[in-house]
């Protein structure tokens, strides 16, 4: 043994779990007066929101609920599900936040599998909450949250969300996790094939994520952080959690609505915001005189898919810098980002908004990140054209899949996180994402990549929205399908213009063979749904 070992255990004083908990206690008690929730008249300081989620830790104790039991919301962007990120795992409960736009069957089953005890629900969702109530052998105890910015509707519940914190203690004595592996969250996938997979976070994943946060976008104390990102979706990636440790104001939006984004930007000196590419593209897509109101600097992260050069520096022009990140629900939300270089500064609009559309590099509280060939798992070269499968490893990658030990072990062979995604890497080591593993087309042999497709149309004046994919070809296999949504003032683009167009800067045999104009079909996230489209272009 070590001379290091000898003696030097650890201990209770020097050997702690973390936790995300800790930091609304650290914040309530710096800074108990500083402003921490903004909701339409709703104004809270740190003391009192600190004291509700206590209250509620304490209420849900008093109903018997404890360590390992699921507690699931059914909530949008409101301070209850701020509340919710901590009161649930003050006792150890588990969160589940449920996506308020899936239908009672999806409902039903996640309750069912995750074995919720409790469900605080919002009345916007009062017919598919009972529906889905309705198909379940043991229902949880369920309470109502009437919000006043929704105003309306019927109550889930006779149990209201204020008469339940009223049982509750605001001094209440909540519990530290004894393991830092104790799971904090549960969170499903979209489930686009079968039914969705439970991913089961841990308080040392939800710490570390946080703080990766903060560190990628060098965030100062106290952000004003708007609710663009649906808290349901990988908690808020983390957000409630960084937002609290910086001492930081939530600024509530129950829906994402360009014009009222806009209004908050400038009423509540907004400084940080999240979202898809979608949520940019529809402040882009806002008149002049409504895009004018940002009058300071404002940050935006983006994930999902790739934004096109073409929205990137669409935003930058409204005085919005946007940070480019990468993830899945499975490593807690964002887990690399495009790490910017001073000199890139220097470059043209276009030349900056291609770098800026990589994903780029590893957070610091990410140990791992390669491309690398499936079967194998033997690194791909650095050429920036050889395509693999983007793998993880560290601290913020899930426990695993809940109940499904097989998808756990397939997700985790060879001791990698495999993603599902296939990139290039640059010579820089900057990742770029080509495409899912699905929705890659292969044309008489050759690798087409969607994403390089939609970032071309993009570029086209008259196109709002853009998806392609695969459709069946009984010569080359399969070809490009594009499904775009025009602007409203370009609805006289045809498919030739749109094929010409294309031609000019894509090479033949990845132009279109098809042009589709309709609405894109959508994830409540703002993802576009391929797979809904790929039988779309199956049908054609």
């Amino acid at each position: 043994m070590s001379i290091y070992e000898q003696g030097l255990e650890p201990a209770a004083v020097n050997h702690i779990a973390l936790s995300p908990l800790s930091f609304i206690e650290r914040t309530a008690s710096v800074y108990p007066h500083y402003p921490a929730v903004v909701h339409g008249s709703i104004r809270r300081d740190w003391a009192e929101t600190y004291a509700r989620c206590r209250r509620l830790a304490s209420a849900l104790a008093g109903r018997g609920i404890g360590k390992g039991d699921t507690v699931a919301v059914m909530l949008p962007n409101i301070p209850q599900m701020l509340e919710a990120h901590f009161g649930v795992p003050m006792i150890g409960a588990v969160l589940n936040t449920l996506n308020v736009r899936l239908d009672a069957e999806a409902i039903a089953f996640m309750l069912q599998h995750g074995e919720a005890k409790v469900l605080i629900t919002d009345r916007e969702f009062h017919d598919v909450v009972h529906a889905a109530i309705g198909m379940l052998d043991h229902p949880p105890l369920v309470i109502d949250v009437d919000d006043p910015e929704y105003g309306e509707g019927q109550a889930v519940s006779e149990l209201d969300y204020e008469a339940f914190l009223a049982e509750g203690d605001p001094q209440f004595a909540w519990q530290w996790p004894a393991d830092e592996w104790q799971a904090i969250s549960l969170n499903y996938t979209s489930g686009t094939t079968g039914n969705p997979k439970g991913v089961v976070y841990h308080h040392r994943g939800a710490y570390l994520n946080s703080l990766g946060n903060q560190m990628t976008w060098a965030m100062g104390n106290h952000p004003v952080y708007l609710w663009t990102l649906p808290m349901f979706h990988c908690n808020g990636w983390c957000y409630p959690w960084t937002i609290t440790a910086l001492a930081g104001v939530h600024v509530f939006l129950r829906r994402v609505d360009p014009a009222k984004i806009l209004t908050l930007i400038r009423s509540e000196q907004v400084t940080h915001m999240c979202g898809a590419p979608i949520v940019l593209n529809a402040l882009v897509n806002m008149p002049a005189e409504a895009k004018a109101a940002i009058d300071h600097p404002v940050k935006a992260m983006v994930a999902g898919a790739a934004p096109p050069a073409k929205v990137i520096g669409a935003v930058e022009e409204m005085g919005i810098h946007v940070t480019h990140v990468y993830g899945l629900t499975e490593v807690y939300g964002p887990v690399t980002l495009c790490a910017w270089h001073a000199e890139w500064d220097a470059l043209p609009l276009d030349e900056r908004a291609v770098l800026k559309s990589r994903q780029g590099v590893r957070y610091p509280t990410l140990e791992g990140v390669m491309v690398a060939d499936p079967k194998t798992l033997e690194s791909t070269p650095r050429d920036g054209e050889t395509i693999g499968e983007i793998f993880m490893r560290g601290n913020t990658v899930m426990k695993g899949y809940l109940k499904n030990p097989s998808a756990t072990a397939e997700a985790f062979a060879g001791d990698w996180f495999h993603t599902g995604d296939l990139a290039v890497c640059h010579p820089d080591g900057y990742v770029e994402i080509k495409d899912r593993l699905k929705d890659i087309i292969i044309s008489g042999g050759e690798n087409i990549s969607t994403i390089e497709v939609e970032g071309v149309l993009y570029r086209h004046p008259g196109v709002l929205e853009a998806a392609v994919v695969a459709r069946p070809d009984e010569k080359w296999g399969e070809t490009p399908c594009a499904f775009i949504t025009l602007k409203a003032e370009q609805q006289q683009v045809s498919e030739a213009d749109i094929v010409s167009f294309c031609r000019e800067h894509l090479a033949g045999f990845k132009v279109p063979k098809t042009v589709v104009f309709t609405q894109l079909p959508k994830t409540s996230t703002g993802k576009i749904q391929k797979f809904v489209l790929r039988d779309m272009a199956k049908a054609l």
